[in-house]
């Protein structure tokens, strides 16, 4: 009792090393279909709507560092590698 065998240690071993993966994976997929892309905000997409959104609160611009400042920067370079590390994290945990 509360002794993990060796199959259990191994399977928790890789659902740990697949949510890490899935997590730094599905971001940008993510990012992607809700129109944050690598040339611009899509036009007629989840994004636009919260550009339009944003800009409208802020007085006709997007304030720097607002979430949709920081999803579209991260639609058009990808993650940064601490960015990475943290989703890694942060998924491996989930995925234990």
């Amino acid at each position: 009792m509360g002794k993990e065998s060796g199959w259990d240690s191994g399977r928790a071993a890789v659902a740990a090393v697949v949510g890490g993966v899935v997590a730094v994976g599905t971001v940008p997929v993510a990012l992607s279909a809700m129109g944050f892309t690598s040339v611009g905000i899509a036009a007629s997409s989840i994004a636009a709507k919260m550009m339009s959104t944003a800009a409208i609160a802020n007085g006709g611009g997007v304030a720097a560092g607002s979430l949709v400042a920081i999803l579209q920067s991260v639609g058009a370079a990808g993650l940064s590698v601490t960015s990475k590390v943290i989703l890694g994290f942060a998924g491996t945990a989930l995925g234990a």
